[in-house]
């Protein structure tokens, strides 16, 4: 029965890895965050909204993200050369896009804000993790937003399908469903898949990544609540 299937971790299907967030981590930047979910860890960093001096990026009625998601050469078990590449380009944009439906960039326009998402370690789910956690600290720097963007995935591990795959899982699964929504209205803001499902299990992974999501959600609440309630 799917009640009884344990992972090679210890998990039930339905489990998250331990995860921890903290709000206001960086005294230089205007907002900030850092997250450890399971093996990941994740240091966020906040600027703006600033004016653009890049001509080429201002758009005149709006404000614009910028993210730059990067992996440490030390993150992962064998050292990665350093600098972007093209897994890095294509989770910084992702992660923009996932991002800017909850942030209020009209009020901003001709502005840009820059999320830098640096990966310490690395252990499965990054794109996630780096979404919640800059999530964070956008509300750390003060930016207006409609909702608290939360990630997590689900996949398909040893014919289950599962919540939250670890690296192990990720690598060895057979399908992985990364998201990331608006937990107050439930919008996805992003939604991949790789590997094969069923329609069946397609649909019972996003159920549990949007479960997955909203216990995460509480997380990120709680972080923000006691860095502010600390400072009152």
């Amino acid at each position: 029965m799917m009640s009884e299937f344990i992972r090679k971790d210890g998990r039930k299907y339905d489990e998250l890895r331990p995860i921890k967030i903290e709000a206001g981590v960086l005294e230089r930047a205007d907002g900030s965050a850092y997250l450890e979910f399971g093996g990941n860890k994740i240091l966020v960093a906040v600027y703006g909204p600033r004016e653009s001096y890049i001509r080429r990026l201002l758009k005149p009625n709006t404000g614009v993200i910028r993210c730059r998601y990067n992996m440490a050469p030390f993150s992962v078990d064998d050292r990665k050369r350093p600098g972007p590449d093209r897994r890095s380009s294509e989770i910084s944009k992702i992660t923009a896009d996932a991002l800017r439906p909850a942030l209020m960039l009209e009020n901003y326009p001709r502005s840009m804000i820059d999320v830098y998402i640096e990966v310490i370690e690395a252990e499965g789910g990054t794109r996630c993790a780096g979404i919640t956690a800059a999530s964070v600290a956008l509300v750390d720097a003060g930016i207006p937003m409609k909702d608290i963007v939360v990630g997590c995935a689900a996949g398909k591990v040893d014919d289950e399908v599962v919540l939250d795959l670890s690296e192990y899982e990720d690598k060895e699964g057979q399908a992985d469903i990364p998201i990331a929504i608006m937990p107050r209205t439930g919008e996805i803001t992003l939604l991949q898949s790789d590997g094969d499902l069923t329609e069946e299990e397609f649909q019972k992974a996003i159920d549990l990544a949007m479960e997955g999501c909203l216990k995460v959600s509480e997380l990120q609440k709680e972080a923000l609540m006691k860095k502010y309630s600390t400072e009152q």
